[in-house]
């Protein structure tokens, strides 16, 4: 498919400035950027990679990996690290746990057991991010903040990923001090367990297009960013 290539190049200069300029207001290091890719082609991933972006986040399995598939076979030397961002069916953590970097929507212990068993021996530890239901929404994945102190001891244990954070996905909230209120409850969640669990527990992601400043200003690692890079969905 044809693609603008200069489109997507002014996309990502604007959501870099957006980046640089809330990580300096936070005196914070600006976050990786994630490039959600989900229903976005490989031209459209591939010349996001040829500008630098390393980071890609997919939501469905089949699509993704026809994706991963392509994509090796047409850029082997491609260096592009594969997060996995969407709701997992439990059918579906096979393929998740052999081709992908990263997963940052753990919700469920059943579902973290079986990436892990699954995960092959061959590849380093699956990263893992554990979803939050920050907001307690009914209609929303993740664990409630109360389930974390029973479940993350049991994460730890398990071999082949390795926990790396939280993740969440709040309520949509118009202005940007609401905004901050969800992140900076997440962060604070996360400092909570830092010395639990040691020097790799280091990743927040969090923050998509409308609200990557907020999530900045209270310390995302990762934002999550598909429609300011590649403009609205069809």
């Amino acid at each position: 498919m044809a693609i603008n290539s200069t489109l997507i190049a002014q996309h990502l200069s604007e959501v870099q400035q957006r980046i640089k300029a809330a990580a300096a207001q936070a005196q914070r290091v600006p976050p990786t950027l994630m490039a959600v890719s989900k229903t976005r082609s490989m031209e459209e991933i591939l010349a996001l990679h040829d500008l630098g972006v390393r980071s890609f986040g997919e939501s469905y399995v089949q699509e993704a990996i026809v994706k991963l598939d392509d994509i090796q076979a047409t850029r082997p030397d491609h260096h592009i690290e594969w997060h996995f961002i969407g709701p997992i069916q439990s059918n579906k953590s096979r393929i998740i746990a052999e081709r992908f970097d990263w997963v940052h929507s753990v919700d469920r212990l059943k579902l973290a057991q079986r990436l892990s068993a699954q995960r092959p021996p061959t590849r380093p530890p699956l990263q893992v991010c554990i979803q939050v239901n920050i907001d307690n929404e009914a209609s929303k994945s993740g664990f409630k903040v109360e389930e974390l102190s029973e479940v993350i001891p049991k994460l730890l244990i398990l071999p082949q990923i390795q926990l790396r954070g939280f993740m969440c996905i709040p309520r949509k909230r118009d202005h940007l001090e609401q905004q901050r209120e969800p992140f900076r409850a997440l962060a604070e969640l996360h400092n909570h367990w830092a010395t639990t669990i040691g020097e790799h527990w280091d990743t927040l992601s969090m923050g998509m297009s409308d609200d990557i400043e907020a999530a900045i200003l209270e310390g995302a690692s990762i934002v999550r960013v598909g429609t300011a890079l590649f403009g609205p969905r069809d």
